[in-house]
């Protein structure tokens, strides 16, 4: 159908220029386009095998098979790879613990002093202190080792028997691997936002994505409005992260009600070439 192949090519142009700024992630990375094509047989079988089963249940080899163009050996061999790197794998917090820490430090009442501002924190377990704000917002994390990270980190500083705030933002080095990962993440939830708008949106209908730009502005401007953004953006921010503080649950969360990742990205767009060109 004409329609059908109208929708492929603009699919493949928009694939093309998803995946230029993602090229020089992986270049200056050292990641080669052969590594890169195995990642994405991997994502291939992933998206099919979590997608289109039936009854809640992983896509079966042979349907896997069909929908990627790989064969069902292939298929089987890239399971038996995932399977086994996960196995050995150690959940990854430190992106979103760390952050919950720091805005709870300056959000929870607990741990404020009279004037609003976070408290130097005493190293003990009781309450409104140090070891009760981990125990509250580090999750499964040991204490011992999420206290070394923060002081590695120059997040927090060691004061007598006290530890003191420093930061309640955590931007990672550039040379910290903890820093492309943090990329990659950003990069999933603008994507699953806008694979959802796409082909999801009977399940509780569209997610919010609006974005602002013009293509007829001076460099000048545009720094200008970088600096704009950096104020106000993380203003609003830190409202939405106080707000989804207020809203945290407090105990594990039942059958009913169960847990769920939410939030927002709020970016500066910079780009010399017009979306709308691609062809």
């Amino acid at each position: 159908m004409i329609e059908s192949e109208q929708s492929h090519r603009a699919l493949r142009a928009g694939i093309r220029y998803l995946l230029k700024p993602i090229a020089r992630i992986l270049i200056r990375g050292g990641i080669s386009w052969k590594e890169f094509a195995d990642l994405g047989k991997g994502a291939f079988v992933e998206a099919a095998s979590e997608d289109y089963g039936i009854a809640g249940r992983q896509t079966n080899a042979s349907r896997v098979a069909l929908l990627t163009g790989l064969s069902r050996r292939e298929v089987a061999r890239i399971r038996e790879t995932q399977n086994s790197e996960h196995d050995g794998e150690e959940p990854e917090l430190r992106e979103t613990q760390i952050p919950r820490v720091l805005a709870a430090w300056h959000q929870d009442s607990d741990f404020l002093d009279q004037h609003g501002k976070p408290r130097e924190l005493m190293k003990s377990q009781q309450a409104g202190e140090f070891g009760d704000l981990l125990k509250r917002y580090a999750g499964d994390i040991p204490p011992v080792a999420f206290t070394k990270e923060l002081l590695r980190l120059n997040l927090i500083r060691e004061q007598a028997d006290k530890y003191v705030v420093l930061s309640r933002v955590f931007t990672p080095d550039l040379s910290d691997p903890s820093l492309l990962r943090q990329a990659g993440l950003a990069l999933h939830d603008h994507a699953s936002t806008v694979a959802h708008n796409l082909h999801n949106q009977r399940e509780g209908g569209p997610r919010f994505e609006r974005l602002v730009s013009n293509l007829n502005v001076s460099q000048e401007t545009a720094d200008k409005f970088h600096e704009l953004l950096k104020t106000e953006g993380q203003q609003f921010l830190e409202k939405l992260d106080a707000w989804l503080s207020q809203h945290d649950q407090a105990k594990p969360a039942s059958r009913k009600n169960r847990a769920v990742r939410v939030g927002a990205g709020i970016y500066f767009i910079q780009d010399s070439s017009n979306p709308g060109d691609q062809k």
